[in-house]
């Protein structure tokens, strides 16, 4: 399904819902992108999962914000496939740093740096460590075992709709 599709696809999901999340978060590694950024070179080209590209493109044109929030032990690589990627530019907020703190340090930044409260962000991540301890924060987390797609966005976004609905 080519990015186009994906993007239209995501854009019709987004309309079913009533409550949508003002910034939707992403990890890289294994969410976003099929590897691990220290097991790589800056010299090599990178590929996204098959919705990734689409559900940003989405989220962008609905007015959403994006960020990433990324335990990479190697920014520099991170950044550079952003780049090559040409979805830099795209996110508001980009904390792609080594830590133990299970993202939790990423999200303090994150939001000192958007003021976006957390119940009103929705985050995708492969870790259950990392879902649990932002979810523990107020954040609508969703855990992703093959990368992000439609069927993951779509949880998201219900799982958001019901947290707003019926805040914890």
């Amino acid at each position: 399904m080519g990015d186009e599709r994906v993007k239209n696809e995501a854009l019709e999901i987004l309309g079913l819902f009533q409550a949508v999340p003002r910034l939707v978060v992403f990890d890289l590694d294994y969410t976003l992108w099929p590897f691990y950024c220290e097991c790589r070179s800056k010299r090599e080209t990178p590929s996204l999962y098959p919705h990734s590209k689409g559900i940003i493109y989405a989220l962008k044109e609905k007015g959403v914000d994006i960020a990433i929030a990324s335990r990479s032990p190697t920014p520099d690589i991170a950044k550079a496939f952003l780049d090559k990627l040409e979805i830099k530019s795209l996110f508001v907020a980009q904390e792609i740093f080594s830590s133990w703190s299970h993202k939790t340090e990423h999200f303090q930044r994150i939001f000192r740096r958007t003021s976006v409260p957390f119940k009103s962000m929705l985050f995708f991540d492969d870790e259950y460590r990392n879902i649990e301890a932002v979810s523990n924060m107020g954040v609508t987390s969703i855990l992703v075992d093959d990368g992000v797609n439609l069927a993951k966005f779509r949880l998201g976004l219900k799982n958001f709709e019901k947290n707003s609905i019926n805040p914890k």
